[in-house]
This record gives C-alpha cells, sequence and structure tokens, in this order.
C-alpha cells in the first residue's frame, strides 16, 4: 500500500516537472468526447449548439460557461460577420433581448467570439444568440477582450487545436439592466486547455469589465484559480492525475506570447457611448465619449 502510494506521488511529481518544462504527453493522449465540457451541477444543463455548447444561467439571463474546441483550420474566416442578434431557439426559459441593452451604455458582448466562428455560416448565425451574449463595458469588449480573442486564436493556430471556456463571473448583487434584469459582471474568465500530441499544458485568464492597457499576461492565472472563484469544474473528464497537475500549474513561458500581435485601434469608436469611468461617489460616469479607450475627458 505504501508502495502505491510513493509510486502515485512519483508520477505526478513527473508529471508537475514535464508540465513545467514544457515536455508533450504523447504516451498519454487519448481522445476524450467533449473533453471541453465542465461537470454539470445540479439542475443543470448543456445546450449544444453546432459550433459550441452552453450552460444557460436564468436568474442572470446569460450563460454561466460556453465551451468549444477551436482548430487551427476553423481560424481561417470565410464567412462575413453576422451582426444579427437573435433569441437562442433553445432556451425555453426566456432569455434577454436587444430592448435590454439599448441606452444601458453596455455592448452585446460576445463569450464566443464571432471571430472563431467565421468557419461556417450556422457557426457565425449561432454566435449571435442573446445566450452567447453578456453586457460589457465597451472599452473592455473592444480592447482587452478583444486582445485575448485573438490571442487565443493564435494559439489555436500554433498548436493545431485548444479547448476554450468561456463566461462571467457571476456573484450575488450585480448591477441590472433591462426590463429582463439583465445581470452585469465585475469580471470575465477564458480558460484554455492544449491538448495534443506535441503537449499538453492549461491556463485561465480573470478579467475585470473595464477598460485595461495591460500585458495579457498580467491577467493569467492558473485554471484552478478560475475554478475556485466560478465554482465550476471546467475538465473533468482529463485524467485525475493530469488534471490534477494541469488545473494547478501556471508556466506561462510555456505559451507563445511573441507571434501574437493585437489589432489596430480606429481612431474613434463608430458611436458614442457611456464612459465606463468610475466617479468619486461610485457610480458609473454618465458622460458620452467616442474615445476609443471608452473613457471621457474627465477619465
Amino acid at each position: 500500500m505504501v508502495t502505491k502510494i510513493i509510486m502515485k506521488n512519483l508520477f505526478i511529481i513527473l508529471l508537475v516537472f514535464l508540465t513545467s518544462v514544457g515536455v508533450g504527453f504523447s504516451q498519454q493522449i487519448k481522445p476524450i468526447p467533449n473533453l471541453e465540457i465542465p461537470k454539470l451541477k445540479q439542475n443543470e444543463t448543456v445546450i449544444k449548439h453546432y459550433a459550441y455548447s452552453l450552460s444557460y444561467n436564468e436568474p442572470n439571463e446569460q450563460a454561466n460557461w460556453v465551451a468549444y474546441k477551436l482548430t487551427s483550420e476553423e481560424t481561417n474566416s470565410t464567412f462575413k460577420r453576422a451582426n444579427k442578434f437573435i433569441q437562442d431557439p433553445l432556451v425555453k426559459s426566456g432569455i434577454a433581448d436587444d430592448q435590454d441593452y439599448a441606452g444601458s451604455g453596455f455592448d452585446k458582448g460576445h463569450l464566443a467570439p464571432a471571430g472563431d466562428m467565421g468557419w461556417s455560416v450556422t457557426a457565425m448565425r449561432e454566435s449571435f444568440y442573446y445566450s452567447n451574449m453578456s453586457p460589457q463595458v465597451p472599452s473592455f469588449n473592444r480592447g482587452v477582450w478583444k486582445r485575448v480573442e485573438e490571442l487565443v486564436r493564435n494559439w489555436a493556430r500554433e498548436y493545431k487545436s485548444v479547448y476554450i471556456v468561456t463566461g462571467p463571473i457571476l456573484t450575488s448583487g450585480l448591477k441590472t439592466i433591462g426590463h429582463d434584469r439583465v445581470s452585469v459582471p465585475k469580471y470575465f474568465y477564458k480558460v484554455i486547455l492544449e491538448y495534443n500530441s506535441s503537449g499538453i499544458k492549461g491556463i485561465g485568464f480573470i478579467i475585470p469589465n473595464l477598460s485595461s492597457q495591460e500585458q495579457l499576461q498580467r491577467f493569467a492565472v492558473t485554471i484552478d484559480s478560475v475554478e475556485k472563484v466560478t465554482g465550476i469544474d471546467f475538465f473533468p473528464s482529463l485524467p485525475d492525475a493530469q488534471e490534477k497537475v494541469i488545473e494547478s500549474t501556471l508556466n506561462i513561458e510555456n505559451w507563445s506570447w511573441t507571434n501574437y500581435k493585437p489589432a489596430a485601434n480606429k481612431a474613434k469608436l463608430s458611436k458614442a457611448v457611456q464612459c465606463s469611468g468610475i466617479t468619486k461617489k461610485g457610480t458609473r460616469c454618465k458622460n458620452m465619449t467616442t474615445n476609443p479607450n471608452g473613457r471621457c475627458h474627465l477619465h
């Protein structure tokens, strides 16, 4: 019995070492169906669309998480952005709509980005379901959130494929917008898993729903850290020993950052939006701005 425990611990130590130096686990790779699907909680169901799956949170009128696999081939966009926001026919409990967002000062922010769905007309159309939207500060949606989406696409190209789970961090007492009382998250997350013969590794991001010019490495965390704040078990289908190592390890040097080139910001936003700055009273600034950082001259 003691020998088995010692051998198991030695194996885990070896996995930690191999992960830290970026060595692949080709002998460990076996196809795992629905690897990207998190562990379901009580009364939670999966809604499956053509290119992604989600778990819908009715009280907050948005997804708990959106999950999908993105391959290098799928980063080659052949279909134009749909730009038509529509109801999700598979959400039967009611859902947010355009009136909720109109005049709110928040963008209808994609969870699974349209930029990941240009490989299929169906995938692109379904990426505009309201179940895939969450209220985002304009300068966040068009700034740091867009940058991390572009980075993940770059990883899909470089590593052949990645598994992605993304969503809002939903807590009690959040501000709401619209007649459906759509919750406005203070933070969003992404977790990414590379699970290929060339290597296995994971990384998470927790990013405030605010404008930021910080480098993306600044927001990188372990997957375990994201699990603690969301209560979601992201990759339960992984073998236990692998899951323990991958989700507790963060080695930024194992991920490619140098080939990533974010798209340049336009000189102005296409239309004026409500400033994302916070006043001294702790409320959101009511000034409108066309500044690309989403802030008025006072912020």
